[in-house]
């Protein structure tokens, strides 16, 4: 149980027993499409989360209740869902996905409905600039964080010619820009660009573009299905050396595919992803151990980003139980000085910053053995 909740909890008793409705957390997911990967991991994670704050009382005598919604990674879908949901009184906050459109394209359906929303995408557009995502928050690796991160593990290795696969998307040509600026910043340089079309495709082309030059190591820089196939591909193209991931590709616990093709991939992102090597020393370490074995134990396996999904959960309960009110204005007032230990990491929201995702929270992981381990 996240500490954060378990201090406030017992302060929020007299509040909620002269209110007693249900705090109805509403979320557009991509189910199905290009990103349904992801939309599964977080409609699990959520389900999970809401069970656990319902079940341990967290909320004193109400209860969050939950209404998932596919928006099939169409932004056109999920305005319209969007519009649904701040069009009822009832729906208290919105959770969105990695669909950066899906958000950015509600902008002001949201902001003008006073409907406080995290959206789970890592597009920093999605909460910037401010005077238009007022009502919006971000919770997700942010882009020049894992540039900042690659980069220093490809000094570190030595790397200096570096080739780049990306999606031809708004979370490709972000992560193209902040890695360029990070890889000159080492003294190294980006030798080559890729691109595969972030709906699915032949990464065929992309592949051997990148590996003509002979680089150094090759970074790929997308969503989990589409990177696993990118390995695949870079590997069909006679690739052999090392291939860096950023945070966005983190999928499932156990890697698909033979382990040779992807053993000695290394990937920046949090220790969830790898917690059985972690020593619980401290109770946010514990409770993530227990969120992971939870999750495992339901689902069968383990997503990476399933955490982002149950830390914005967590974010808009710690606004309720501290706000002791549903009302948007007063919620979006209170998320933007939020501060967790959460699942996923350290989380610290403030006015001039609705990203809150702190970059210390990001190591290096390493495929070894079909999963994802500790680098080093």
């Amino acid at each position: 149980m996240l500490a954060v909740v378990a201090a406030s909890a017992a302060g929020c008793t007299s509040v909620n027993e002269k209110q007693e409705t249900d705090v109805v957390v509403a979320a557009s997911l991509e189910l199905s499409g290009s990103a349904a990967d992801l939309g599964t991991a977080y409609k699990r994670a959520l389900e999970l989360r809401v069970g656990q704050i319902n079940s341990g009382g967290l909320l004193g005598r109400r209860r969050i209740a939950l209404r998932v919604h596919d928006n099939r990674s169409d932004p056109a879908i999920a305005l319209t869902q969007i519009t649904e949901f701040t069009g009822d009184s009832d729906v208290t906050a919105i959770i969105t996905g990695a669909c950066a459109e899906c958000v950015t394209g509600a902008a002001k359906v949201i902001n003008d409905a006073h409907r406080p929303t995290i959206a789970l995408s890592p597009v920093a557009e999605v909460s910037a600039p401010l005077a238009d995502r007022r009502y919006i928050f971000r919770l997700a690796p942010n882009v020049d964080d894992d540039a900042s991160v690659l980069a220093g593990e490809l000094a570190r290795a030595g790397r200096r010619k570096v080739a780049f696969v990306s999606s031809d998307d708004a979370y490709g040509r972000g992560g193209a820009e902040a890695l360029a600026r990070e890889v000159a910043k080492i003294g190294a340089k980006v030798v080559a660009h890729g691109q595969y079309p972030s709906a699915g495709g032949d990464l065929g082309r992309a592949a051997r573009t990148v590996t003509a030059g002979s680089p150094d190591a090759i970074v790929v820089w997308g969503y989990p299905p589409q990177a696993a196939t990118a390995i695949g591909a870079l590997r069909d193209a006679g690739y052999r050396g090392q291939v860096y991931l950023d945070a966005g590709a983190a999928g499932e616990l156990f890697l698909s595919g033979p382990s040779a093709a992807t053993d000695g991939t290394a990937l920046v992102f949090t220790q969830t992803l790898a917690i059985d090597d972690v020593i619980a020393t401290t109770p946010a370490k514990a409770a993530r151990r227990q969120w992971f074995q939870d999750y495992t134990s339901r689902y069968g396996t383990y997503h990476g980003h399933a955490s982002f999904a149950a830390d914005a959960l967590q974010l808009v309960v710690n606004a309720v139980v501290k706000s002791g009110s549903t009302d948007g204005a007063t919620l979006r007032a209170v998320l933007e000085t939020s501060q967790i230990d959460g699942l996923s990491g350290q989380v610290r929201l403030t006015p001039s910053n609705h990203s809150g995702f702190m970059p210390q929270s990001l190591t290096m992981l390493e495929a070894r053995g079909g999963r994802w381990r500790l680098l080093g």
